[in-house]
């Protein structure tokens, strides 16, 4: 682990907390949250999608929502797709500075999450990734299942290890977000699994995308960190979670614990706790 103090870059992840709630949030409240969240100094927002309404109802108005938003001064917006068309939609739009994707290493959950195996998802990666180079965007590839599988596909290290080696090489991605999406992970195979990563591939900004209970949530934060992880994705509260991958949800990393263990810890964050005390207050408007 570096020393001395550290920066660390958080995402806030809005619509990761919203997409799996089944009664309809107002646009107004979404977009009176996210502009909150924008005065907060994250990194990033995740604040919408470009999906079939269909598999995610919540987030048809990722449109409206983004039209609405205020100056987003020095905090990059990102927004999920599951396909080309979903892409191509959101290179439209000028504010949106990264296109996430969720490959799976796991073929059952690709095809849970985005109906297309492992094999027809390394096309569209492709596909996304030339769409993004030529709008000036960048890609973001989520690793879901990066910390196991409860499907019974197979899943080990060195598979997480070849996966982001093989996706770096293949489409130059430069951002990847190890996802652990069912909350399988442990403090010793975060650690593990970063350490082993990083040195490899130097050129990729390698993030944390943990779901967990929030009594397990700082023990994962140090781990990552410990591990060289600088990149954390969070929800306040640790709303939300995936509704493709499991009929009870694990929530969210609660970006609360993880601001509080760098604050203990003397790492530098970039976010104004006024603003962000704003943010919880304003949160329990929209997640009743």
């Amino acid at each position: 682990m570096e020393t001395g103090i550290e920066k660390v870059f958080i995402t806030e992840c809005p619509r990761d907390a919203m997409q799996g709630i089944h009664d309809w949030i107002p646009t107004d409240l979404k977009v009176n949250y996210i502009n909150q969240l924008l005065q907060c100094g994250f990194d990033r927002l995740d604040c919408g999608s470009f999906v079939s309404p269909k598999a995610i109802p919540q987030l048809k108005d990722t449109k409206e929502v983004l039209d609405r938003l205020n100056d987003k001064g020095a905090t990059k917006l990102l927004t999920i797709v599951a396909n080309e068309r979903g892409a191509e939609e959101a290179v439209q739009f000028g504010q949106v500075d990264f296109l996430g994707y969720p490959f799976s290493i796991s073929e059952t959950f690709q095809q849970r999450n985005t109906n297309a195996s492992i094999e027809e998802s390394l096309k569209r990666v492709e596909i996304i990734q030339n769409l993004c180079v030529k709008s000036d965007k960048k890609l973001v590839l989520y690793l879901s299942m990066g910390f196991g599988n409860p499907y019974g596909d197979e899943w080990n290290a060195e598979l997480v290890m070849n996966w982001s080696q093989r996706l770096y090489n293949t489409f130059s991605i430069s951002e990847l977000a190890l996802s652990d999406t069912i909350g399988a992970a442990t403090p010793a195979l975060v650690e593990q699994l970063f350490t082993a990563i990083i040195p490899e591939l130097p050129q990729v900004k390698l993030g944390a995308h943990l779901h967990t209970l929030p009594q397990n949530a700082q023990a994962l934060v140090k781990a990552a960190y410990d591990g060289g992880c600088r990149y954390f994705d969070g929800a306040i509260k640790g709303y939300g979670g995936c509704p493709m991958a499991a009929d009870d949800l694990t929530g969210n990393m609660p970006t609360e614990l993880m601001l509080d263990y760098f604050l203990q810890h003397k790492i530098e964050t970039g976010i104004s706790q006024t603003a962000f005390d704003q943010a919880i207050v304003a949160s329990s408007t929209v997640f009743l």
